[in-house]
């Protein structure tokens, strides 16, 4: 999603290695670099006047290009202040932006590998190895764009790579969902366009073409993990002395403790005008489940009916307040509409740590403490305490990260 916790659907990232007296003054730019497809804002550590030691961090999916300001906020003015910890520790912090963030992943690394390059060259300090990594979808970009650069022999000098409850083994828009916004497209197009993205197909666990087809893997999304698997699924250093070293954090629980909402209650229902008795249900584990009920005026009800998939809106992992923005959009659109629960899970938390796949109650439930930590294709994570919003960076997530890149030094 789009700056830590600050945008729905989109990506998370801030930035901040100035304060300018006013914490909600604008990021101070020190260089800006475009490339083809993106643009990557610098801003030097405390003390420096040129680049030193850089850590790239990647901004993640949405709708349009990337927002400096929205991810610096996310970044920078929440609980903690990641971006000035940063600067406090002597790193040069690189927000990589996009010209359209719902452009395939594949496209978007090309943009990452500039970037990486770029840094690699400009930097004064040779002896350092780089970080790079990114929120959300950006971890993915960025993994697949180091992958991609060991695969073709280059050498990325990079030592740490840093992914931020990013969905490894894949993200979950609710079926309900994807099937009112096919049910709204002659209206509005909107939330239609958003889940038939190249990012969104690549990103989605399991995605429906329309109303009446199944669940089922997008072709994107084939196509991207073939790909990955081509360069070995993840970047390795072969290049470097020590290789590299992969680190990532979850908004989720690592306990297996479920987010709160109840499998199989209604959450969304239209009250009045053109979609009167719309009903959206969270997922549940049953045959032949009904998980939305779509009704238009003077239009025979279509409904969208699922079996045997597990519990996932409530499983344990940062959540999305996919049902909210729903509501709030239909409520601007002056179809009224209450969200009986606003946000369910997004990314798992087995998902942002790479410990389990998503498609079994167990593997979504697994209690992360409880299974032995070199399971996880990472070398080192941590799960949040409790479930909270996707990319929503807190002191405990954003403080290990700095603390195991000085680790790293």
């Amino acid at each position: 999603m789009t700056g830590p916790a600050v945008q729905p659907f989109g990506s998370l990232g801030a930035t901040t290695a100035r304060v300018t007296g006013d914490p909600h003054v604008g990021p101070v730019v020190d260089e800006t670099w475009e490339f083809e497809g993106g643009t990557a804002w610098v801003f030097y550590a405390e003390g420096h006047t040129e680049l030193v030691k850089p850590v790239i961090l990647s901004d993640g999916f949405s709708m349009g290009p990337s927002n400096l300001f929205l991810f610096w906020e996310g970044l920078d003015h929440g609980e903690y202040p990641f971006v000035r910890e940063l600067g406090s520790r002597g790193y040069d912090l690189i927000i990589l932006g996009y010209a359209e963030r719902s452009a395939s992943i594949l496209k978007n690394a090309e943009v990452a590998i500039s970037c990486i390059n770029r840094a690699k060259d400009q930097r004064t300090n040779k002896s350092d190895l780089m970080t790079v990594g990114g929120f959300s979808m950006g971890g993915l970009i960025t993994r697949y764009a180091l992958a991609k650069m060991e695969h073709e022999g280059s050498n990325h000098e990079v030592g740490t790579y840093v992914s931020y409850d990013s969905p490894h083994r894949g993200a979950w828009i609710p079926l309900s969902l994807q099937g009112l916004a096919y049910f709204l497209a002659p209206v509005s197009d909107g939330m239609k366009n958003m889940i038939n993205s190249e990012a969104a197909t690549e990103l989605m666990w399991r995605h429906k073409e329309s109303i009446a087809a199944p669940a089922v893997e997008h072709e994107n999304r084939r196509i991207f993990l073939a790909k990955l698997q081509e360069y070995g699924w993840w970047p390795t250093g072969p290049l470097n002395p020590n290789g590299i070293r992969k680190i990532g954090v979850a908004n989720g629980s690592g306990t297996g403790e479920p987010n709160g909402v109840p499998a199989g209650a209604l959450a969304l229902e239209i009250t009045g005008g053109l979609f009167n008795n719309t009903d959206l249900y969270l997922q549940d584990d049953t045959e032949n489940q009904l998980v939305a009920y779509l009704k238009a005026f003077l239009q025979p009800a279509k409904e969208v009916r699922t079996s045997n998939l597990p519990e996932i809106d409530s499983a344990p992992g940062g959540t999305l307040e996919t049902f909210g923005i729903a509501a709030d959009e239909l409520n601007g659109a002056g179809q009224p509409a209450t969200a009986h629960f606003r946000s369910i899970a997004f990314v798992p938390a087995v998902s942002a740590v790479a410990i389990r796949d998503i498609d079994t109650h167990d593997g979504l439930y697994a209690d992360i403490s409880a299974i032995p930590s070199h399971e996880s294709e990472l070398d080192a994570f941590l799960c949040a305490s409790q479930n909270e919003d996707h990319t929503l960076m807190t002191e405990e997530l954003g403080s290990w990260i700095i603390d195991q890149l000085e680790l790293d030094k």
